[in-house]
């Protein structure tokens, strides 16, 4: 049973949201927020295993309260997956800078909103891998000068093998598509990406594939 605490400003998407989820079998809503603020306290009091996001709300969006609970996480943090309107969205590419696992568009189905769901719930960090790609070289262009050069992580602690994992992750590519590429098995490579996600701190895929591209190691259009 996946619990998920939904969020989002509009009460009929919301509501539409719930609704959904609670009709479907394998899903428990553990809360619905209003906003960023209700989120954080409802994330903290309920621990969600997932938390649908609207990423533009009044006060605190989601980008900001994506990273209040994922540092104040008691336990393993629940995984984010930020509802938006563009999928080429400034708010959303700072939202999986935050740690949030992946998007989905609002206008998405039924059907792929809950296998979605299912997915991140299940530890699929990347539900859209070439979408998140797209999205993260459009905007890295403009904010490579923005993370302070201290603030980002040390790739030095990476092995050759995890640093060539990371890369083709980074171009979008899924478990069965780098393991055919390097010729190793998909639990080798999700062993690797693990390792790294470990080393650099990081919370989520989506993570790891704009910090590959901030810190020079992956360039736009490489």
């Amino acid at each position: 049973m996946t619990r998920v605490l939904v969020v989002d400003d509009q009460f009929l998407i919301r509501a539409g949201l719930v609704g959904l989820l609670d009709a479907a079998a394998g899903f428990e809503v553990a809360g619905e927020a209003g906003d960023g603020e209700e989120a954080v306290r409802l994330a903290a009091k309920t621990r969600p295993d997932v938390i649908l996001m609207d990423i533009r709300m009044p006060g605190m969006n989601g980008i900001q309260a994506t990273k209040r609970i994922i540092a104040d996480a008691a336990g393993p943090a629940p995984r984010v997956l930020i509802l938006t309107t563009f999928d080429l969205d400034e708010y959303v590419y700072g939202a999986l800078r935050a740690g949030a696992s992946g998007f989905l568009l609002k206008d998405s189905g039924p059907e792929r909103l809950l296998a979605a769901v299912a997915a991140v719930g299940g530890g699929d960090a990347l539900f859209a891998p070439s979408v998140t790609r797209r999205l993260v070289e459009a905007y890295v262009p403009q904010n490579r000068s923005t993370p302070d050069a201290q603030s980002l992580p040390d790739l030095h602690t990476l092995t050759p093998r995890e640093v060539d994992v990371l890369k083709l992750t980074a171009r979008g590519l899924s478990n069965p598509e780098i393991a055919d590429q390097l010729s190793i098995s998909e639990a080798t490579v999700k062993t690797h990406l693990n390792r790294t996600m470990t080393k650099l701190a990081l919370n989520s895929r989506a993570q790891a594939v704009v910090i590959a591209y901030e810190t020079g190691l992956v360039t736009p259009g490489g």
